[in-house]
């Protein structure tokens, strides 16, 4: 027999229903509730899994877009990488000029040991015979045809591929104050 609620749910159109983040919580709290914990953890590691997905969607909208001259195509695998490097987000894009040449390529890495493993590095690289370079308020560390930045302790953003002459525009157009709160 349909309750009162299942039945008005069943008469929604499709979008209104929960999407499968809320389906695996609930089928957690359920499990739960029932006292399956075996299954409640096992739905809640695929609610954790799709939100790090969407948190690592968003880091992507965060990459400049190709300037006039060039065409951005994004890395959908660095999310994989990242789990490898003990969890986080990531997202990058290389970017290749049409009339052929070197590419540049933007890495953002985010939450994840490794790249707070680096934030002293980077804090230091001028020690560590590093040029730095200002960019939008954010400082960066210059080394051959690399640029590396730690965005609020906890985003590491590296730009590689040509000098700084070639890597500024790309950088110029990255709103870092925004990618400070990203996912907060």
């Amino acid at each position: 027999m349909l309750r009162p609620l299942s039945l008005a749910l069943c008469l929604l159109p499709a979008p209104l229903l929960a999407d499968e983040i809320e389906e695996a919580l609930t089928a957690a709290l359920e499990a739960y509730q029932a006292g399956d914990t075996t299954f409640a953890l096992e739905e809640l590691d695929f609610a954790r899994v799709k939100l790090q997905e969407l948190k690592a969607d968003a880091l992507f909208g965060f990459l400049p877009p190709a300037p006039a001259g060039w065409r951005q195509e994004l890395d959908t695998e660095v999310g994989a990488t990242m789990g490898m490097m003990g969890g986080g987000a990531g997202a990058a894009a290389s970017y290749y000029p049409e009339g052929g040449g070197s590419a540049v390529t933007i890495t953002l890495m985010a939450d994840n040991p490794m790249v707070a493993g680096m934030a002293a590095m980077v804090a230091n690289a001028g020690a560590m015979g590093a040029s730095i370079e200002r960019v939008n308020r954010q400082q960066f560390a210059v080394q051959d045809d690399q640029m590396i930045a730690m965005v609020a302790n906890r985003v590491l953003v590296q730009a590689e591929g040509g000098g700084p002459d070639v890597l500024m525009p790309f950088l110029e157009a990255m709103d870092f104050r925004a990618l400070a709160s990203w996912g907060l």
